[in-house]
């Protein structure tokens, strides 16, 4: 015969279920917060790099160079967690605690952003006017409450160099706390707003540096945004195919006196790129055309270069260069063209907008590369 069951009394059963909360609490309490989130307005390299590579189907596949040469040195993964530029131990912290030539990376751990702290000129740009007053955006793929501080860079910064903290001015020019938002979290349309007053003075391009700091975790993210003061008014180019710049997400508000009339950004189809290194000219092409080529960046395993066309005394309707790539370097992308490549000879044509060519002008088109640039091929040109 069996032992009698024992009925447990109210008291017990409240200990037991005291017990069973506070460890559920505890659980809950110990699995790591995450907030995410980058500036939209104006937007970050990582943001703006991913409205310009995101396709219809998903994929990453980067139109602008400079964007293509951030995927090719760290990979799809960073633009599709563009909103996690973030340091879980930041807790604010900035010069001495993320290295000189780390900030548009945030000294990030978890995903590799290395390839948005390439010193370059031909990121997707926002236009803005010195001394107005624009509406910030900043998406809020999670929400905490925090502080959003906003940096510029000094009028001695120049974007071929690495950006490094002495290249900042030393107070932001913008800061808030526990902004208005609208939206969801975990979607691209919900961010936090408010107006910001841009920085006097200011003419061509800078680098828009924010700091978001959460005030209930030590979680910091780290952003640049970049910006050219041209008496624009948030239009983005640099984005996509086309160049064009898109229309002002938001509306800037003048400073008094009213800003210079809006300079109408380059609508060329194709992206701009640094200046230097000189390219050494190859002509080619009996005088109908000739190329010139140059190697635009490199890094460990890799480089990106540019080729310029130019039209002769006489317009001409399409065009082909066609160069010996140097030996053990393999062509992997090819924009503003079409690639044909068979072993180490490389052609590339025209694309339906930049074939026709008036007498004496010019276009360029870009491309990646694996493998080391080696010495500069002799190009050929035909039309």
């Amino acid at each position: 015969m069996g032992r009698p069951r024992r009925k447990l009394s109210k008291a017990t059963i409240g200990l037991i279920v005291a017990a069973l909360s506070a460890l559920v609490s505890a659980v809950v309490l110990a699995a790591p917060a995450s907030a995410h989130g980058a500036p939209m307005m104006p937007g970050s390299r990582t943001y703006l790099c991913w409205k310009d590579g995101t396709t219809s189907s998903g994929a990453i596949q980067p139109k602008n160079p400079a964007c293509a040469a951030a995927v090719a040195k760290g990979g799809t993964n960073a633009l599709y967690n563009w909103f996690a530029v973030l340091r879980s131990d930041g807790a604010g912290r900035m010069s001495g605690f993320i290295p000189d030539g780390q900030l548009c990376s945030g000294g990030a751990v978890v995903y590799d952003f290395s390839g948005f702290d390439l010193a370059r000129n031909d990121w997707p740009v926002t236009h803005l006017t010195s001394g107005a007053t624009i509406q910030f955006k900043y998406n809020k793929w999670a929400a905490h409450p925090g502080t959003f501080r906003s940096y510029i860079t000094k009028d001695s910064w120049s974007p071929t160099r690495s950006l490094a903290w002495s290249d900042l001015e030393s107070t932001p020019f913008d800061s808030v706390t526990n902004p208005p938002s609208v939206g969801s979290v975990g979607t691209e349309d919900g961010h936090y707003y408010w107006d910001a007053h841009l920085p006097s003075g200011k003419s061509g391009r800078h680098i828009i540096y924010t700091v978001w700091q959460r005030s209930d975790s030590n979680e910091t993210f780290y952003s640049c945004s970049d910006v050219v003061f041209d008496g624009g008014n948030g239009q983005v180019t640099g984005v996509g195919d086309s160049g064009n710049p898109s229309p002002s997400p938001s509306p800037t508000r003048p400073a008094s006196p009213s800003p210079s009339p809006v300079t109408t950004p380059n609508t060329s189809p194709s992206p701009r790129v640094s200046p230097s290194p000189s390219p050494s000219p190859n002509p080619g092409g009996g005088g109908a055309c000739s190329a010139t080529y140059k190697v635009v960046s490199s890094w460990g395993g890799g480089y990106q270069g540019e080729v310029t066309v130019k039209a002769g005394s006489s317009s001409i309707s399409s065009w082909t260069a066609s160069w010996t790539q140097p030996s053990g370097s393999t062509i992997t992308q090819v924009w503003n063209g079409t690639l044909s490549q068979s072993g180490s000879n490389v052609s590339v044509t025209n694309v339906n907008y930049n074939g026709s060519l008036g007498a004496g002008a010019s276009t360029t088109f870009g491309f990646l590369a694996n493998g080391s640039s080696g010495s500069t091929p002799t190009l050929s040109c035909s039309a």
